[in-house]
């Protein structure tokens, strides 16, 4: 996480310093911080999910349902959890890091990022709205068994190739 932080702050400075050469750096933090106004509720929902997750979830479930030894039980819940998230990634990844703390195993967190990330509901009608209902379907038909494949070589990675 320090070293992603890292890389982004340089790569922000890099942006900033092309900006003020530009001559346009008060116009990128006006329209940062407009951005920073709309997303910061759902940021901070999101962080709070995540946290609640983490610990409530009781061990037990975790365990039987979502280790990696629930096998494709959990990966069936994953992909279904993945379908239903609402907000997208923006709400699914503090929610995986949340899982992933909690002990939820691999092969599930994969399936439900790979889920949320091809399936969410949510983006079905807006998808629909850009580009139409009959390239919506094929897309949504094609991507269904996505997760599951995502899920089961995540669970053969780490049977075969991973120690």
């Amino acid at each position: 996480m320090k070293a992603t932080a890292i890389g982004m702050a340089g790569f922000l400075l890099v942006l900033m310093a092309l900006a003020i050469w530009q001559g346009v750096f008060k116009d990128g933090l006006q329209t940062s911080g407009k951005q920073l106004l709309g997303f910061f509720p759902i940021l901070v929902i999101a962080m709070l999910l995540a946290g609640f997750t983490q610990v409530l979830l009781p061990r037990g479930l975790v365990e039987s349902w979502l280790s990696d030894s629930a096998g494709w039980k959990g990966i069936g819940i994953a992909w279904i959890a993945g379908i239903i998230t609402p907000g997208g990634s923006i709400v699914g990844l503090p929610i995986i890091a949340g899982l992933y703390k909690s002990g939820v195993g691999v092969a599930v967190l994969m399936t439900y990022a790979t889920s949320l990330a091809t399936l969410s509901v949510l983006r079905i009608p807006l998808e629909a709205g850009f580009y139409g209902w009959q390239l919506t379907m094929l897309r949504v038909g094609v991507s269904l068994v996505l997760p599951l494949i995502a899920g089961g070589l995540t669970m053969l990675a780490q049977r075969f190739i991973i120690p």
